[in-house]
């Protein structure tokens, strides 16, 4: 009976719990005021014939004064120190209230010294019919053994409000709290013991944590070096899910999310320039091609979210296009100044179609490539028919149409490159230098590594290798990469365009290069397992070492040359290289079309070679 009333609490509407609350004190404060008088009289049976209408005046005069402070605003399950100051507010109004009623009233018979105990019954009895319903609303059920023991970071405000979330939840049992503040550091928060982080594996395996959470944000170094401590362990690192995911109800704020990858091999953002944000996509038309892949996705949800005139969406996978364009549509929907969206299924490699859709454009941030190394490896017709061709066709078509500005989104493994993937994308990156030099269009390249998550990198064949037991490949023990998140490289990818003088090679600084074998064991950590390998022969996922792939480097580099000129940007330098000329250009091109064409690939491949010399 007591489950069946506490569901059906739950579910009702907030509003709904907020009249239910203040029927509550329609009922409590006469009963209040009586025990007051019985009080103070000494006797059960008070005499209040004389006043009885104050039972009724006086609930009906202070619900008002409660509406007016905000002590219906509350959320009872995570009833908190400052709302038991409101109600101690909302009973010293109350209280004001029955002095006037029975002064103007000249109410006779009414103790004054009952006054002062009503004032102190109203608090009491509102507080304990709140606490009441808080129990009711808040009662688990759930045996304590199946709860996970957790610790908490941050005792400070923050830190109380989850650890209320928490004991009102049924996924967590809250046991510790740990701080890096010498001011709560031994005291006792909310009935919990606040440790020094010094002693941190200590507590964790005294009290049997099994997650720590952190209720505040932490830079990424201190997430990275709190991963490292606590994974031999066994314990998890969990963060409190996107504040406006809480603030719009589509997460509780008990549902910590786990710490992903991303959030330990990722850098803290640096602010952005938002001159150089804004520049060439405020009131403009912006064309982004491969709309539908990691980073032209990324780039169409942070162009959408500024003040573009048109958004144009260039995508020849039918089912990445809908995707974008669907989740745009959501991003803008309830955005008055939405950019108009214009979904294109299509190809770079379609120079008819490219010459079209480039008409009124202003900015084209050039994403569209192939990118996987060993498949460009088997099939280098295709990565020079699209990468180098089809940015040829792209950037043509946006000369002869005017556009402002073109973006070419390039790779580190256009440097000196040792594959099919690199020494496209090289060529690519000369075609807008070469036709910067003759052309009104501003044409230039942001040049960068891998960026986590994005389609065919390796996060996502790890974590799907995880799902099925392992093991994880790893090509070489030796092999290290540059690793930046989308977002990050999306965000400097629109600021060094903005940059651009013509012909300019910008080169967004990745940070250290980080060993893969290393990041597959923090994916493995991350995923509450133990890595298997020489070192822990005891793990449960094994790491298995599978040789170089076909066209594949030890070491990627960012610089042909080694030496970058510093820009606005403290993390985009510009290549300090000369503009590459291309002698013959229009026949060298219509040579190597011709031998696309005809499917001579050595021919072709010994063509995109020689100009990547």
């Amino acid at each position: 009976m007591i489950e069946t009333l506490r569901q059906l609490a739950i579910h009702l509407p907030q509003r709904w719990k907020s009249g239910l609350v203040a029927l509550s004190d329609l009922v409590v404060l006469p009963l209040a005021l009586w025990t007051a008088i019985a009080l103070r009289l000494g006797t059960f049976e008070p005499d209040v014939f004389e006043f009885f209408w104050l039972f009724a005046a006086l609930p009906l005069a202070s619900l008002p004064i409660f509406l007016h402070i905000g002590l219906y605003r509350a959320v009872v399950r995570y009833l908190t120190e400052q709302m038991i100051s409101v109600i101690l507010l909302g009973a010293t109004l109350s209280t004001l209230a029955l002095t006037a009623l029975s002064t103007m009233l000249r109410t006779s018979g009414l103790p004054r010294s009952s006054v002062l105990i009503y004032w102190l019954l109203a608090a009491v009895y509102m507080v304990a019919t709140r606490f009441a319903a808080r129990a009711l609303l808040r009662e688990d059920r759930r045996p304590e053994r199946e709860r996970v023991v957790a610790a908490v970071y941050g005792a400070d405000a923050a830190g109380r409000a989850v650890l209320a979330a928490l004991r009102g939840g049924r996924r967590y049992r809250p046991a510790a709290l740990f701080d890096s503040r010498p001011e709560f550091i031994g005291r006792t928060v909310a009935g919990l013991r606040v440790y020094p982080l010094s002693e941190l594996e200590t507590v964790v395996e005294a009290l049997h944590i099994r997650t720590l959470l952190l209720a505040e944000p932490l830079d990424r170094t201190m997430r990275r070096a709190l991963l490292e401590r606590l994974s031999p362990l066994g314990a998890a690192l969990a963060m409190l899910p996107d504040a406006a995911d809480i603030a719009a109800g589509h997460v509780d704020i008990e549902q910590f999310r786990a710490i992903d990858i991303e959030d330990v091999l990722g850098r803290d953002p640096v602010a952005p320039i938002e001159e150089l944000l804004h520049a060439n996509i405020d009131g403009q038309a912006v064309l982004v091609t491969g709309a539908g892949g990691s980073i032209g996705a990324e780039l169409c949800r942070q162009i959408a979210a500024m003040r573009p005139r048109r958004l144009i969406l260039l995508e020849q996978s039918e089912l990445a296009l809908y995707q974008i364009e669907q989740a745009l549509r959501q991003q803008l929907r309830e955005r008055a100044d939405a950019p108009e969206l214009v979904p294109v299924l299509g190809s770079i490699r379609d120079r008819a179609g490219m010459a079209a859709l480039m008409a009124g454009v202003d900015t084209v941030y050039h994403a569209a490539a192939y990118k996987h190394v060993p498949l460009l490896e088997l099939n280098p017709l295709e990565a020079i028919l699209n990468n180098s061709l089809g940015t040829l066709s792209c950037a043509l078509a946006a000369d002869q149409a005017g556009v402002k500005r073109f973006v070419l989104i390039s790779t580190d493994k256009a440097v000196r490159p040792g594959n099919m993937l690199g020494r496209s994308k090289r060529l690519a990156e000369r075609v807008v230098q070469h036709l910067s030099q003759r052309s009104a269009t501003v044409f230039c390249a942001v040049r960068f590594g891998n960026v986590l998550g994005s389609s065919g990198s390796v996060l996502p064949l790890f974590r799907q290798q995880i799902a099925q037991g392992g093991p994880l490949t790893v090509t070489d023990p030796r092999v290290t990469r540059y690793f930046m998140t989308i977002a990050e490289a999306s965000q400097l990818v629109l600021q060094a365009g903005a940059m651009a003088q013509g012909g300019e090679i910008f080169v967004l600084d990745m940070g250290e290069p980080v060993p893969i074998v290393e990041l597959a064991r923090k994916v493995i950590q991350l995923s509450g397992l133990s890595p298997r390998d020489e070192a822990n022969p005891d793990g449960s996922v094994e790491i298995r070492f599978t040789g170089l792939r076909p066209g594949e480097k030890l070491h990627e580099e960012l610089l042909i040359e080694h030496e970058a000129v510093p820009t606005r940007h403290p993390r985009i330098a510009r290549e300090r290289a000369p503009l590459a000329e291309l002698d013959d250009a229009a026949a060298y091109f219509a040579e190597l079309e011709e031998q696309c064409r005809q499917g001579r690939v050595d021919a072709a491949c010994a063509l995109v070679e020689r100009m990547c010399r």
